[in-house]
């Protein structure tokens, strides 16, 4: 019985330590994780945490398991269940993870600050269920890379993506980077990519502006002119 109240407190302190750090980061940022405050924060002395983490490594991955616990989850049940076109669920699983990035800058920036090369537990969850994902695209015989080659291509181009976009002002974000960036993974990894025909005002802009400097009939400074409109047209964001 005694063993069992000591197991309880245990992970009751351990449990209170985490909500701890997650609230700090969640208020303060990621530089404010640090062992000290969040053991004052917790209300214990800094020993215990490196009792029960190990170090401030063990703390991260737990505020991190803390976090994305739910969002793992979510995602593992989606691949488990999921019996539809194996690209088109990748690229769901591809926008919701970058959707969760952009949305925890903080728990990316605390992430980033542990010592260890390896990936916390909860990266590493993640890149099973994205693992899932890339096994039901060769089972469709769509790759063409190896499996561990097109997990890493993917996994390496959503966390860029995430650090590149977090990284610019949120009003000065390309909006459809995360798109092209997923595309032009998939034009590296797929046999054949599924083409549908883009006939968005930006893909006619892009094509026609090509043409422009060798338009017959025009002064330069029409052709100057029209490039200009269409350079407008291009920086100009679009609804899909």
């Amino acid at each position: 019985m005694a063993a069992a109240q000591d197991t309880t407190s245990r992970d009751d302190v351990r449990s209170g330590i985490v909500a701890a750090a997650s609230q700090l980061l969640r208020e303060k940022g990621a530089s404010a994780v640090t062992t000290r405050a969040v053991a004052q924060a917790a209300g214990v002395q800094a020993p215990t945490i490196y009792r029960l983490f190990g170090d401030k490594d063990g703390l991260v991955d737990a505020v991190a398991e803390h976090v994305m616990a739910t969002y793992v989850a979510a995602k593992a049940a989606a691949a488990e269940t999921a019996e539809g076109d194996p690209v088109a669920d990748l690229r769901s699983g591809w926008r919701v993870h970058l959707e969760f990035g952009l949305a925890n800058p903080e728990l990316y920036a605390l992430i980033g600050t542990r010592g260890r090369g390896g990936p916390s537990p909860a990266t590493a969850a993640g890149i099973e269920v994205l693992r899932t994902r890339v096994r039901r695209l060769a089972a469709a015989g769509l790759l063409r890379v190896d499996e561990q080659r097109a997990l890493m291509m993917i996994h390496a181009a959503g966390n860029g993506t995430i650090l590149a976009l977090l990284a610019t002002p949120e009003d000065r974000r390309d909006p459809g980077l995360s798109d092209a960036m997923f595309d032009a993974v998939l034009s590296s990894i797929l046999v054949t990519t599924p083409a549908t025909p883009d006939t968005t005002m930006s893909a006619v802009a892009v094509t026609f502006a090509t043409v422009v400097p060798d338009l017959p009939g025009l002064s330069d400074a029409e052709r100057a002119l029209m490039a200009e409109w269409l350079n407008r047209s291009l920086s100009t964001p679009h609804n899909p």
